[in-house]
């Protein structure tokens, strides 16, 4: 089986094509094609994703990433299409929102074979709503004219099956399978990024319970607000990162400067709150207005520990609670380095008998082959929603 994977949630055009192998107990995965472009540096101005722009690169860029996608999957084939006019009727309905979309559409689709694909997957929430109906419509317009299988998924899902194929580095799997097999139940998932903080069980395959999740701000989120605070670029996570990570490795060790709280650490919940640790480091600089980069080490150090030692508390309750055998991080912040060392040592020293799986550094930010590795496993339960019910939902959740 081929799968067309799109991805539009927030600020990545990413379109990915893999061919996949097996069944849910054991599947293998072959990146045939990988294409992403990234808004990092269009949004930087911003101090954040702006989603009107974000909507308008993706409407621009989706055609020359299936292009390359599908010419490094050997998948791409000129040839003069003749588009039925009721066909061509309805997609340019479909793609009429997206500002030249449907003219690049047709002069694309026009001259190449439909390729050799099995069904087609797209992310339907959550994220920002006008920067997911970009990549859902194009889906649309593919699966029509293909006549092909259109699948919905969960963006925090895509980063589950990511971290559960974890095995391969990005490098790796272009060339190497994939592999997800051998996956003991219940899973246990801490999805950290931008916008969520929660943590989530499977017991059954594609069924979900949401253990806790955060009350206020989510970790990714409280790691930008702080960094702005610092007047570090955007993204802040990967610089509040780069600043503890400096720190960490001075010669001779250091006496910490600074002390934060960590919220809710000794709640009995598996919920989260960073609003106060943000509020913290906010009156700590008000009394502090001036710091040095050596300060501003010592502040990134102690917020990244406080975090970390939150995440680790909340999720060691978790595992205790579920009696999950299997540990999974994904999202953005996954790809901090002292979450993911803190997280294995502690899986290691402390819970010898789950295992952890954490995606490689390049895989945890959104991309497409985390959409065609869940789409695979909606597609074997025939989970089609048809053009017409499938919509994008900004707040879509994994479990009710």
């Amino acid at each position: 089986m081929k799968i067309l994977a799109i991805e539009t949630s927030c600020d990545e055009t990413a379109i990915a094509i893999l061919k996949a192998e097996g069944d849910e107990k054991a599947a293998q995965f072959t990146v045939l094609g990988n294409a992403l472009l990234s808004q990092i540096d269009i949004h930087r101005e911003y101090g954040g994703v702006f989603p009107a722009l974000a909507k308008r690169e993706h409407a621009k860029n989706l055609v020359p990433i299936l292009e390359a996608a599908l010419e490094e999957a050997e998948l791409l084939h000129e040839d003069t299409q003749a588009i039925p006019e009721e066909t061509r009727a309805k997609i340019s309905e479909i793609l009429a929102r997206e500002s030249g979309l449907a003219e690049a559409f047709f002069e694309f689709v026009g001259e190449c074979e439909p390729p050799p694909i099995d069904a087609i997957a797209v992310t339907s929430g959550p994220g920002l709503e006008p920067a997911l109906w970009v990549g859902i419509n194009f889906a649309k317009a593919l699966a029509l004219l293909w006549e092909k299988p259109l699948v919905a998924v969960n963006h925090m899902e895509g980063h589950i099956f990511t971290a559960l194929a974890a095995e391969k580095r990005l490098q790796d799997a272009e060339g190497t399978p994939l592999h997800i097999k051998d996956v003991s139940m219940p899973v246990l998932a801490l999805l950290i990024s931008g916008g969520h903080t929660e943590l989530v069980v499977m017991k059954k395959w594609l069924e979900y319970e949401l253990v806790g999740q955060t009350r206020d701000d989510a970790v990714g989120e409280a790691f930008d607000k702080v960094a702005r605070m610092l007047s570090l670029p955007y993204p802040g996570g990967p610089e509040i990162s780069r600043l503890a990570e400096s720190l960490r490795s001075s010669l001779g060790g250091f006496t910490a400067k600074y002390s934060l709280p960590r919220p809710m650490l000794n709640d009995a919940t598996c919920d989260f709150s960073f609003s106060g640790l943000k509020t913290a480091v906010l009156y700590l600089l008000k009394k502090n207005p001036a710091m040095s980069e050596h300060e501003k080490q010592h502040l990134a150090h102690e917020f990244e520990n406080a975090v970390t030692e939150v995440l680790w508390e909340k999720t060691s309750r978790a595992l205790e609670k579920t009696r999950a055998k299997t540990l999974t991080l994904g999202g953005g912040v996954s790809a901090n380095k002292h979450i993911r060392r803190t997280f294995t040592e502690k899986i290691k020293n402390e819970y010898p008998d789950v295992t952890l799986r954490i995606p490689s550094a390049a895989l945890t930010t959104d991309n497409a082959i985390m959409i065609a590795l869940a789409g695979f496993y909606r597609t074997l339960r025939g989970d089609f929603p048809g053009l017409d019910a499938l919509s994008a939902n900004g707040n879509r959740t994994l479990a009710p």
